[in-house]
């Protein structure tokens, strides 16, 4: 092969590189979640129990009901005082306990779209995914209670600003098909959405 062939198919293979890069860029883009609100600041080992207590569960299962005593054995007047699209804002290890989902579903009904914590136990983070709640892993640690915040995911990455410290988080990226998930608003929405799977 010429020298002028090996530049063309050099040039050939580096622009077509570079579109699918592009191509790529261009499509994380369009997956992305965003939303703003104010922190609402729990501590480290918080089990689905202090979430939603056992004994509220056995009077109903329905989360429009059971959201008026979200974290009632934490702080009694906590779920009076929740706004819709706060963020609960936590430390390690959150929602350990059972792997019940009707904590995910208590915590979406009260208007929660997102939890920020340092770890999440691994049943309650892929109930979340489920059922539409965003989990991200940051560092939590310098988030204090009220502060506001700026939530954005892309496939990319997860990043948090603090707009009252001024301070940036970074989060762990989601894989692309739980982001996909997120989007659609958990995972029965996202197979009406794609009924071949994933």
């Amino acid at each position: 092969m010429s020298v002028v062939s090996l530049l063309e198919t050099e040039v050939f293979t580096t622009e077509t590189r570079r579109t699918h890069r592009d191509t790529e860029k261009n499509a994380e883009l369009k997956m992305q979640i965003h939303f703003e609100g104010r922190a609402r600041v729990v501590g480290d080992d918080v089990n689905t129990d202090y979430i939603i207590s056992s004994t509220r569960k056995k009077e109903s299962l329905d989360p429009h009901v059971l959201k008026t005593y979200l974290f009632e054995a934490l702080t009694p007047s906590f779920a009076a005082s929740v706004k819709s699209d706060d963020v609960l804002v936590a430390g390690k290890n959150f929602g350990c306990g059972s792997a019940m989902e009707i904590a995910v579903s208590v915590l979406l009904a009260a208007g929660f779209r997102a939890v920020l914590a340092q770890s999440f136990a691994r049943t309650f983070y892929r109930n979340a995914i489920n059922n539409g709640l965003v989990p991200v892993e940051c560092d939590t640690s310098t988030i204090k209670m009220g502060d506001a915040l700026i939530v954005h995911l892309t496939e990319r990455d997860v990043s948090a600003i603090n707009k009252t410290s001024g301070q940036e988080l970074i989060g762990n990226p989601l894989p692309a098909i739980m982001l996909e998930i997120l989007e659609a608003g958990g995972l029965v929405p996202y197979f009406r959405l794609h009924p071949s799977g994933f």
